[in-house]
């Protein structure tokens, strides 16, 4: 006699369908030592809302002809949200997200804030997702899994595109060195920062200010890039690399 779910959350609710024949004036059904409430009952299926539970348990129909085969249903535990990945991403979406924890093997969908997205699950501890396009600020972040949802401890964000205004000093040694003030917006969530491709060393000051260490480059005029979890941009004017 089939069972369609199998599994369902430990907290119950989850809607069971058992389909057969001799099916009709279903008496009681069971979850292990628990009854559930019959919704729909013809001769050929019985539909319940599973009470609470945990492990696996037997679940048989009782009509007045007898009671059914057992068949095993599957309690799954709600899931856990242990890290986020990056936390925060480009207002256009397409940002991959990394979301770790446990119980993450059933999961349907994820939502950021009041969109729902699609994920890739890779274990029962890990799954992916690509964040969708959102207006700016932070959201929060939900799981939902046959054991039920998840939010995680923090928000993500959706951060607009960053700027680069100017920099300071204007010029450094070849050998590199230089500490450079880069000055801009939208600069809390840089990841990189580069000269003439170069990637810098780099420390986040402010959403406004941004402090390299010129890496080590040949003579010359370089750009400086900074790159955030929003976007790119590219400071005014160049960086030039002298003989001092």
């Amino acid at each position: 006699m089939p069972i369609n779910p199998d599994q369902g959350s430990t907290g119950g609710g989850a809607t069971v369908t058992f389909t057969g024949t001799g099916l009709a004036d279903a008496t009681a059904v069971r979850f292990g030592n628990k009854s559930a409430a019959i919704t729909a009952n013809t001769p050929t299926s019985v539909s319940v809302v599973a009470p609470s539970g945990a492990g696996v348990v037997d679940a048989t129909v009782s009509t007045p002809g007898g009671t059914s085969n057992p068949e095993p249903f599957y309690y799954v535990p709600p899931p856990v949200i242990v890290a986020v990945a990056p936390s925060s991403g480009p207002l256009a979406g397409g940002e991959t997200v990394t979301v770790t924890g446990r119980g993450l093997a059933t999961t349907t969908s994820v939502a950021f804030g009041a969109t729902e997205v699609t994920p890739t699950v890779v274990s029962d501890s890990q799954l992916t997702v690509v964040s969708p396009a959102h207006a700016s600020g932070a959201v929060s972040l939900v799981v939902t899994a046959l054991g039920g949802t998840a939010t995680a401890s923090g928000t993500f964000t959706f951060v607009g595109p960053p700027t680069a205004t100017g920099f300071s000093p204007l010029s450094g040694l070849p050998a590199g060195g230089t500490l450079v003030g880069i000055t801009g917006t939208q600069l809390s969530t840089t990841t990189g920062v580069t000269f003439g491709g170069v990637p810098a060393t780099f420390a986040v000051l402010s959403d406004t200010e941004v402090a390299a260490i010129a890496p080590a480059h040949s003579l010359g005029a370089v750009t400086i890039a900074v790159t955030t979890t929003g976007g790119s941009a590219t400071a005014p004017g160049v960086f030039l690399y002298l003989i001092g």
